[in-house]
């Protein structure tokens, strides 16, 4: 894997970057990707370069302002069953998702990624957090709710240029 070369100032070079929160808020940790990027969005400035989106359980609803928005990353945040301790965050391989995920939405997070893919010509990036539990009703595990402050707190040293490179991303266009 190369170096991450980031602009002076922190930025990658024409990097758009949308982060998309999955997840009901209603089912403990399911709602942990939503949590996310409301937190993103308390930490981040605004700016062009970044979308945040909290879809919930129908990520699919927001296509149309990815595509108007033109990313060429698509960070998607969920929680995924990977059998790990609850809180934690791992990049997941979107192709291999279809089993991982603990979440109650619609699609599985690979049919969405390859519909991104092949209709904004974006690359997809999968993060995961191991819930405690995803029961209707439950409030979100402690284990959760810290991982989301530091799934948060990566995803902004990324985007500022500052973090390191998830296994198998290109330099550059991932966090």
């Amino acid at each position: 894997m190369s170096a991450f070369n980031p602009e002076p100032g922190g930025k990658v070079a024409g990097r758009r970057t949308a982060v998309v929160g999955v997840g009901n808020e209603l089912n403990a940790d399911d709602g942990v990707g939503v949590r996310v990027v409301r937190e993103l969005g308390r930490r981040l400035p605004a700016r062009p370069d970044v979308l945040l989106i909290e879809a919930g359980a129908a990520p699919e609803n927001f296509t149309g302002a990815l595509r108007r928005f033109r990313p060429t990353t698509v960070v998607i945040v969920d929680a995924a069953a990977m059998g790990d301790e609850p809180g934690t965050i791992r990049w997941l391989d979107w192709r291999a998702s279809d089993g991982l995920s603990a979440s109650t939405h619609t699609l599985p997070p690979s049919v969405l990624s390859t519909f991104l893919i092949e209709s904004i010509g974006c690359d997809v990036l999968l993060l995961g957090v191991q819930p405690a539990s995803v029961e209707f009703g439950e409030p979100m595990s402690a284990a959760v709710e810290a991982a989301t402050g530091e799934a948060a707190r990566r995803l902004v040293e990324w985007i500022e240029g500052n973090g390191p490179v998830p296994p198998g991303a290109r330099p550059g266009d991932a966090p």
